[in-house]
């Protein structure tokens, strides 16, 4: 629940940044600013060579993740508000699950997801075509997010969250060569770097924090159905922050896409 809040309300701050430093300047700001947290706290480096190469492939592979999400994630928000963005990153997911487990439920959790998406995404197609591109590569990159992040929270050659810290670190590196000349107008103006930085706690410490700790103790399909807080409280936060109200279709639509990540569900594992 903490980054169900927290997830969005970086964000939502990030949008407003918007008006000094263009969308890959943040989105590289939030990951850097992570990134050195995460360094002073954990120091994930002397975990490094004592790593297997297949957790070394699996903290690579999300570190890149990491990064390209983030960028999409705020070249979406930047043309969508942010309750939209929020309800079409599940799509995948339910997706997936439809397909892996091909029960009325899940059937019944596709269709409602997936008329959601068109109440959201119908009205916005005309205007915002690169909006919805970028959302849908973001919502394509959460599942993937999830499913790496998972594997690394259970990885028992992993203590804490140093698998988070080593995979910012990457992430990090990952997107200097796309935000960083974008980020210039921070490094001139405390008040604006120090903004940036909180953008980074606020979206990448917290919850991603959070995300770890519960993935290290609930199973895949319990995390899955918690998020499905996520596009109910990105909209509340866009409503409270931003101003950005939804109107009626788009309010309906986030409601069916959450309805539909609640009434999905994976298949039976065998004990």
């Amino acid at each position: 629940m903490v980054s169900a809040v927290f997830h969005y309300l970086g964000p939502a701050f990030a949008v407003l940044l918007f008006v000094h430093i263009e969308p890959m300047g943040v989105a590289w700001l939030r990951i850097a600013s992570a990134a050195v947290i995460f360094a002073i706290w954990r120091r994930p480096w002397r975990a490094w060579s004592a790593l297997g190469e297949a957790t070394r492939r699996t903290l690579l592979g999300w570190g890149g993740v990491l990064a390209v999400m983030n960028i999409c994630f705020y070249l979406a928000i930047d043309a969508l508000p942010l309750g939209t963005v929020a309800a079409i990153e599940f799509l995948p997911v339910i997706v997936l699950a439809a397909l892996a487990a091909r029960s009325r439920r899940n059937i019944a959790a596709l269709v409602l997801a997936v008329v959601g998406v068109y109440l959201l995404t119908d009205v916005r197609l005309a205007g915002e075509p690169w909006g919805l591109t970028f959302a849908g590569a973001n919502a394509l990159l959460f599942a993937a997010y999830i499913t790496l992040g998972h594997r690394v929270a259970r990885d028992e050659a992993l203590t804490g969250i140093d698998g988070l810290a080593l995979s910012m670190l990457i992430a990090a590196a990952v997107a200097l060569p796309f935000g960083l000349w974008e980020a210039r107008p921070a490094m001139a103006d405390p008040a604006l770097l120090a903004a940036a930085i909180g953008v980074g706690v606020c979206s990448s410490v917290v919850p991603y924090v959070c995300d770890q700790l519960a993935m290290k103790r609930l199973a895949r399909s319990t995390y899955a159905l918690m998020v499905a807080l996520l596009p109910a409280t990105a909209t509340v936060i866009g409503i409270v922050v931003l101003a950005q109200i939804p109107t009626l279709a788009e309010s309906v639509g986030v409601l069916l896409v959450i309805g539909g990540v609640a009434l999905h569900r994976e298949p039976a594992q065998p004990r």
